[in-house]
């Protein structure tokens, strides 16, 4: 197994699948994990972790959020890639963007193994990385299976895995086929939690009922569609920050956003103001504390929550 390892790119989903597969590969060889995030970290922390073990065992540091390290723990970085120690495995997982770039091209410099995690933009690179999840789970699939799969979920790379799993887990054995996709959607292709949040941020409030409907009728759990409003509001209120004329790959990094999320929100943007954000924070969270059980009707909770979000307050 390598001694370094560089997760690099703004993908979640394909970043936590990469460090899933070096987490089980560490705990096999029984080593002694340690996990930091960069923003947490302190003066000594990293520098213990790296220490040299007393009593010889193998031991892997994983760092997340690389480029949200503190100025005053980067040395401690530094000084240990000067003199690695071959018996310790270094995971480091950064966002991408310029953010903390000068240690990202300091650790490049000593050729790790480099995990790319950008963005799937292609139908053929989705479909690939959900076959790839397939095999990960020792289970084949047929091609109009995959197709079917990326039809339906395409949009969000953690539904997709997320989805792989449960079909693996409740398909019966032998190769996964279209038939079991379409047994586990319904035989319709699923509107999702964050369809109902484009259409209900983008003021189109008939649009946001018509795919609050169907998502439901589909089996979306009321509580995931509360949950990618809410994600979408965030998103705006990150980029509402953002200087407007900084590019969105830049800002990639430092938002932990992908560039087309930060497209989005800023085409969205136009048409608020944080004042309204904060409203429509304030309602989706009341709406969501209704359907998790305050209300006696979730479904209209729902409802009265995206008209007041559509027509902002």
């Amino acid at each position: 197994m390598n001694s370094l390892y560089l997760i690099l790119g703004s993908e979640a989903a394909l970043a936590d699948r990469a460090l899933t597969k070096i987490a089980a590969q560490l705990q096999e060889e029984k080593c002694e994990i340690t996990t930091l995030f960069a923003a947490d970290a302190i003066v000594g922390d990293i520098a213990d972790a790296l220490a040299p073990s007393l009593f010889s065992e193998r031991r892997a540091l994983i760092i997340r959020d690389l480029q949200d390290l503190p100025e005053d723990s980067k040395d401690e970085v530094v000084r240990y890639l000067d003199s690695p120690d071959p018996t310790i495995t270094v995971v480091f997982i950064h966002k991408g963007g310029v953010k903390g770039k000068a240690l990202l091209d300091t650790i490049k410099k000593l050729k790790p193994e480099l995990i790319a995690c950008e963005p799937l933009k292609k139908e053929s690179e989705k479909e690939e990385f959900v076959r790839n999840l397939f095999l990960d789970l020792q289970r084949k699939a047929t091609p109009g299976a995959i197709t079917a799969l990326v039809a339906a979920l395409g949009n969000d790379l953690r539904e997709l895995l997320s989805a792989a799993g449960q079909i693996a887990a409740d398909a019966p054995s032998g190769t996964i086929d279209e038939v079991m996709i379409d047994k586990f959607h319904q035989g319709r292709v699923e509107t999702t939690g964050f369809d109902v949040a484009d259409a209900t941020l983008d003021g189109n409030l008939p649009a946001a009922l018509i795919a609050l409907r169907s998502a439901l009728e589909t089996g979306t759990d009321p509580v995931m569609i509360t949950s990618a409003i809410a994600s979408s509001l965030r998103s705006l209120a990150k980029v509402s920050g953002a200087n407007r004329a900084v590019k969105s790959f830049e800002l990639a990094g430092q938002l932990g956003m992908a560039p087309w999320q930060i497209d989005k929100a800023r085409r969205q943007l136009n048409r608020w103001t944080p004042a309204q954000i904060a409203d429509a924070v304030g309602a989706i969270a009341l709406a969501d504390a209704q359907v998790k059980g305050a209300a006696s009707d979730p479904i209209y909770a729902l409802e009265k929550a995206l008209t007041r979000i559509a027509h902002k307050g």
